[in-house]
């Protein structure tokens, strides 16, 4: 399905992705109800919000997990690209570090030949190569953390997504991600990304989608929401308000 020509982003550039009154319920209870936005084709945009406001269901509607009952989703080639989302919680199978990521290229279906260049690559982007002989379940939280991204990305996806990777972490090994996902962004991967860190959104968005109760109250440049917010659950929001 084509993207609207109303919805181009300013300079002309087609958005990765269109969603018109994208509506969301599981069970009989509405999660989502009627979003509407636009994903840049590039560039990292925060999912901001207070829990409950449906930040995790619309990811994993975005991945597919989860079918709207209303509204559309309109990607930018007509199907969506591959896509890849990583959990606040990472997933080390019983393997070294090194087949971990065979195995998530094999999965990908990419030659034999062609994967240890690959693993090399993926080592190298993310800070693992010392530890490519570990046992993925033996790594700290961080590394781990890591170790999930590069395994989404051996899967080569266009497009991105992490739910509050960082949650759990100390700080330095939050920082080690926030490199990591700053290196993944100027490759021209688009990210989106859940956390509730207003600073951490401070720091590395380019756009922000703010959701309160299932509904989008706000969608801005990084630099206009964190200045002069539109909506009052918004302004509520940054200056630590509780939102009923």
């Amino acid at each position: 399905m084509p993207v609207p020509e109303l919805r181009l982003l300013t300079g002309g550039e087609t958005p990765l992705l269109v969603a018109e009154g994208l509506t969301v319920r599981i069970g009989d209870h509405p999660v989502l109800e009627g979003l509407d936005f636009t994903l840049p084709p590039s560039g990292l945009t925060v999912l901001l919000g207070p829990n409950g406001a449906g930040k995790s269901v619309l990811l994993r509607t975005l991945q597919g997990l989860l079918a709207p009952v209303a509204g559309r989703l309109c990607w930018r080639d007509g199907d969506p690209p591959r896509r890849a989302l990583v959990f606040q919680r990472p997933v080390a199978l019983r393997r070294r570090v090194r087949a971990q990521l065979a195995f998530a290229l094999s999965c990908a279906g990419i030659p034999r030949r062609a994967r240890p260049a690959r693993i090399a690559e993926l080592l190298e982007l993310c800070d693992l190569a010392p530890l490519a002989r570990r046992p993925a379940r033996r790594l700290s939280g961080g590394e781990q953390q890591r170790l999930a991204i590069a395994t989404a990305l051996a899967l080569d996806p266009g497009f991105l997504m992490l739910d509050e990777p960082t949650a759990s972490l100390d700080p330095a090994a939050t920082l080690a991600v926030e490199r990591l996902l700053a290196r993944i962004r100027r490759r021209g991967i688009p990210l989106l990304l859940v956390t509730h860190d207003v600073h951490q959104a401070r720091r590395l968005a380019d756009r922000v989608l703010f959701l309160h109760r299932g509904r989008l109250r706000e969608e801005a440049p990084a630099t206009r929401f964190f200045t002069a917010p539109a909506s009052p659950q918004a302004r509520a929001y940054l200056e630590g308000r509780l939102l009923p």
